[in-house]
């Protein structure tokens, strides 16, 4: 038995928002609880509803910029900056600039529905 696991064709998730969402190991792809990695592609002007998530989420800006409101504070992440931010944090995500933002979002224990608590 092998001892590790090339993941060639991540799980690409629907979206209407223009957003691109690869997960590569999670529970879309690998039914892992434990962890999510996910690439993603923020459009220009594309935001989130607030959330409160039951799991700690890690981003790492590949290209572009990203704004975080973390509970009542703004904070904008650009290339090569990463963040951590605890679970149960409310917090919105979006790109209210000009150019895609590109990074990768690491979740422990993995990203779900039932557990992101996305404000409607």
């Amino acid at each position: 038995m092998k001892k590790y696991f090339i993941q060639k064709s991540p799980f690409v998730v629907p979206t209407t928002d223009g957003k691109l969402i690869e997960e590569y190991h999670g529970l879309a792809t690998t039914n892992n609880s434990a962890i999510s990695i996910a690439h993603m592609i923020a459009p220009p002007g594309w935001s989130e509803p607030f959330q409160t998530p039951e799991f700690d989420e890690y981003t790492y800006i590949i290209k572009g910029k990203k704004q975080f409101i973390i509970e009542d504070e703004t904070v904008v992440l650009e290339t090569g900056q990463s963040i951590k931010i605890e679970k149960n944090t409310r917090v919105q995500y979006s790109n209210p600039f000009d150019e895609p933002c590109e990074y990768l979002a690491i979740c422990t224990p993995a990203f779900s529905m039932d557990a992101v608590n996305r404000e409607e």
